[in-house]
């Protein structure tokens, strides 16, 4: 399955337009990622060879861990990736925030990470997700060893 979406940030600024290779997204309740986004990071992985940047001089990036980072629009704020930057299995991949998605409908809500670090103010409705926390990620994803 292969299918193409575009997307953008809030003031047009950086446009995308991503190749898919799956239809499924999750959130992620890390205290970095809810600083970052201000709730729960609710992201789709792509593979990063299969995004083509419009406007790509107004992107800002940070290191935000010893094996990631994450970029924003310069001009509007709009975050716009997380990606892995260390070696190993995860290498290569971004997470793009679904909100950025022209037309993200059709995606499938798969997952739910360090499910225990989540607010206990607010909890998604359906069923079916796989549910991790972070001890569950760190054996899962050895390269978060390193937090």
């Amino acid at each position: 399955m292969t299918q193409t979406r575009t997307g953008g940030c809030l003031c047009g600024a950086v446009r995308f337009s991503a190749r898919l290779t799956n239809t499924r997204f999750g959130a992620c309740h890390c205290e970095m990622c809810r600083r970052w986004t201000g709730s729960a990071l609710l992201g789709l992985t792509v593979p990063t060879g299969n995004i083509d940047w419009q406007g790509a001089d107004h992107i800002a990036t940070r290191q935000t861990s010893a094996w990631a980072m994450r970029a924003w629009c310069r001009e509007c704020g709009s975050n716009l990736y997380f990606r892995v930057t260390a070696d190993g299995p995860y290498a290569g991949d971004t997470e793009l925030p679904i909100g950025l998605f022209d037309d993200p409908n059709g995606l499938e809500f798969s997952n739910e990470i360090y499910i225990d670090h989540k607010p206990d103010s607010y909890a998604y409705a359906g069923e079916g997700r796989t549910l991790m926390t972070r001890q569950d990620c760190i054996e899962k994803f050895s390269l978060l060893d390193s937090e």
